[in-house]
C-alpha cells in the first residue's frame, strides 16, 4: 500500500490569550494567532504536561487515516510576555510554564457537544472511532465526557490527550501491548460499533510502520524529553512505534473485547 505523507503541521505565533476553558481538567485556553485564526491550546505546562500533547498529536493524526474529522492541529508558540500580563494567578502559572511550543486545535466556532440522546452516528463511523480508541487505549470518550463535537451537522473528534496512558510509566510499557482495555465498556459509541472487524479489515493495512513513523517524526524533540528518564527523543519515538505496531498485531484481542462488551449492552 502506498505510504501516507507525514503530517504537514503548520507553526503559528499566539497573539492574544482570549479565555480559559475551565471545564477542561488541563485548563486549555482559547487564543488568537498570527494567521488570523483562533485555536484551543493544549498547554505544555498543564497537569499532564507534554505527554498529553504527544497523545493528542498521535491520536488526531491516526484518526485521519480512518477518514475521521479532526480539526487542524498546529504548533503554537507562546511568548514569555503573556504570563506577565495575566492577572489570574492560576492561569499566570500555567502560561509561565508553557513558554515555547504548544499544541493548537483549530477552534470550531459554534460547535456543540455531541449528545448521544439527540445526535445520530452511523455504524461505520462509530466503529472507526471505537476501533481507534481501543487501539490507543483512550479512556476519555464516555457519555460523561464524549470529546466529540457536532459542527455543521457533522461529527468532529477532539481531545485524545488521555490516550496512550502507558507513557506515564515507561518502565513497563510492554505490559500494555496485549492488555485488555476494560474501559471500552463505557465508550459512548459502543452500541453503534457493529463493524469493528470490517474496519480492521479495510483500514488496518494503512497503519504501517512507515505511516506511523511519519507522525512520530513531526513530534518536537522537546516534547519527548523528560528529566530523569534515560531515553533520548529518538528512543522515545521507537517505544511509541513498537507499542502501536505490537498492539495492532494483537488487534484480535481488543476486537473480541469490543464484541463481548457489546453483547452486554441492554
Amino acid at each position: 500500500m502506498k505510504g501516507i505523507n507525514k503530517p504537514d503541521i503548520r507553526e503559528v505565533e499566539i497573539t492574544r490569550y482570549a479565555q480559559p476553558f475551565r471545564e477542561g481538567g488541563s485548563l486549555p485556553g482559547l487564543v488568537d494567532a498570527d494567521d488570523g485564526f483562533s485555536y484551543v491550546i493544549k498547554f505544555r505546562g498543564a497537569g499532564q504536561g507534554k505527554k498529553a500533547l504527544v497523545a493528542e498529536l498521535i491520536g488526531g493524526e491516526l484518526a485521519r487515516f480512518l477518514g475521521l474529522r479532526m480539526p487542524e492541529l498546529v504548533f503554537a508558540n507562546l511568548d514569555e510576555s503573556f504570563w506577565r500580563l495575566e492577572a489570574d494567578e492560576e492561569i499566570q502559572d500555567l502560561l509561565k510554564f508553557s513558554i515555547g511550543k504548544n499544541l493548537g486545535v483549530h477552534f470550531l466556532s459554534g460547535a456543540i457537544t455531541y449528545d448521544a440522546n439527540v445526535d445520530v452516528v452511523g455504524e461505520e463511523e462509530a466503529s472507526k472511532i471505537v476501533w481507534l480508541d481501543a487501539l490507543l487505549m483512550n479512556v476519555d470518550r464516555t457519555a460523561r465526557n464524549t470529546n466529540m463535537l457536532m459542527w455543521h451537522k457533522e461529527l468532529w473528534l477532539i481531545d485524545h490527550g488521555a490516550s496512550l496512558y502507558f507513557h506515564h510509566s515507561w518502565d513497563n510499557w510492554e505490559d500494555y501491548v496485549a492488555k485488555p482495555f476494560v474501559q471500552i465498556k463505557d465508550h459512548v459509541l459502543l452500541k453503534q460499533a457493529s463493524k469493528v472487524q470490517e474496519i480492521q479489515d479495510n483500514y488496518g493495512a494503512m497503519f504501517t510502520e512507515e505511516n506511523i513513523r511519519g507522525i512520530l517524526n513531526v513530534i518536537p524533540d522537546e516534547w519527548l524529553e523528560e528529566v530523569g528518564r534515560d531515553l533520548n527523543p529518538t528512543q522515545v519515538r521507537e517505544v511509541y512505534l513498537k507499542f502501536l505496531m505490537r498492539r495492532l498485531a494483537n488487534a484480535s484481542m481488543f476486537l473480541n473485547q469490543i464484541e463481548n462488551e457489546r453483547k452486554n449492552i441492554v
